[in-house]
């Protein structure tokens, strides 16, 4: 049974003293953890226990991190931040295809790590509807019940593809977003390797919405990885 009032987090992955670590700075900072050393027991953990997140090593002796994350998300909307050794850009992808939400890479700072677990803590309590229609960061007021977007003030008239592309960021802020992701809700599915559609896109959004567009603070590209819009 895990601790009422604590958040949860389960941690998983092969390496016992990048573990015992994590715990021991989790449960300083009042969080309650549950480990696990393999994808069967992370599965079988997911099952049995109230999360609040999921850390979870893309290496493991069993099973490969992606299967683990279409296990859980085939009934679970709890936040996953990926932790990886792996550099390939495709295998972060491949972990954002598959349903995580962040991804951090090995080595990593406690710092870092923690404020990443925070910050998905935050994102994934409910919100009433007054928050999740209307999203307000600095000028922009984005109102996602009317499709309507304001910049100090004025209304800022965007095309029917700009606006989708945006809503999506949007309604995922603060995350990650993979390209291919993008691509199949804007596009449709035929369109998941035409990456210079958002290249494009996301550079006429900035050019509406951002004070520089050449140094954005909302609409952000991860070189290789994805978008995020930041509030």
């Amino acid at each position: 049974m895990t601790a009422p009032g604590l958040p949860t987090v389960l941690l998983v992955d092969d390496e016992p003293a990048l573990v015992k670590a994590l715990s021991i700075n989790l449960r300083a900072r009042h969080w309650e953890v549950i480990t696990s050393a393999d994808g069967a027991g992370a599965l079988d953990a997911a099952a049995k226990h109230r999360l609040d997140v999921v850390v979870l090593d893309l290496g493991l002796p069993d099973l490969d991190g992606i299967e683990v994350i279409e296990g859980i998300r085939g009934w679970s909307r709890v936040p996953i931040i990926v932790l990886s050794a792996r550099h390939d850009s495709e295998e972060k992808v491949a972990a954002l295809d598959a349903g995580a939400d962040d991804y951090v890479t090995k080595p990593f700072g406690m710092d870092e790590l923690l404020a990443r677990l925070r910050a998905m803590v935050r994102r994934a309590q409910p919100a009433d509807d007054s928050d999740e229609a209307v999203v307000e960061s600095g000028a922009l007021r984005i109102d996602l019940a009317r499709k309507k977007v304001s910049r100090n003030g004025a209304d800022v008239r965007l095309t029917p593809t700009e606006w989708h592309l945006l809503e999506v960021l949007v309604r995922n802020r603060g995350k990650l977003v993979s390209p291919q992701q993008l691509l199949g809700e804007v596009w449709g599915p035929g369109y998941r390797t035409e990456t210079n559609y958002l290249r494009v896109y996301s550079a006429q959004l900035r050019r509406k919405l951002e004070d520089d567009p050449s140094h954005p603070r909302h609409l952000i590209t991860e070189p290789g990885m994805g978008y995020r819009f930041e509030s």
